[in-house]
């Protein structure tokens, strides 16, 4: 799947599979949250609504459960070469919970 993204008012198509490939990064904290797990998608319009982030798990060993941080697409500042710039408030206690 390609995504048509707009940066400085200029479309730019990005695949699925190479957005998955970018480390993602918190602007407010300087945190790095990992990488994509899984895209939301409003179907209905056609747009990605979110990215879903691998949350580090609460126990260690084979019961942990690994928590998602779901970030919506709005909270997305930059889309660099390597890297995904987002704005999330208190990452570290989960940003939002998937639906």
């Amino acid at each position: 799947m390609v995504e048509h993204i707009h940066i400085s008012g200029v479309i730019h198509m990005i695949k699925i599979s190479d957005l998955r490939m970018r480390e993602i990064v918190n602007v407010q904290d300087g945190r790095r949250l990992g990488l994509i797990k899984d895209i939301d998608l409003d179907l209905e319009n056609g747009r990605i609504s979110a990215i879903v982030l691998a949350g580090s798990s609460r126990m260690l060993g084979f019961f942990g459960r690994d928590e998602e941080i779901v970030v919506p697409w709005e909270k997305i500042v930059k889309i660099g070469v390597d890297v995904i710039l987002v704005e999330v408030p208190n990452a570290g206690e989960r940003f939002s919970a998937r639906r």
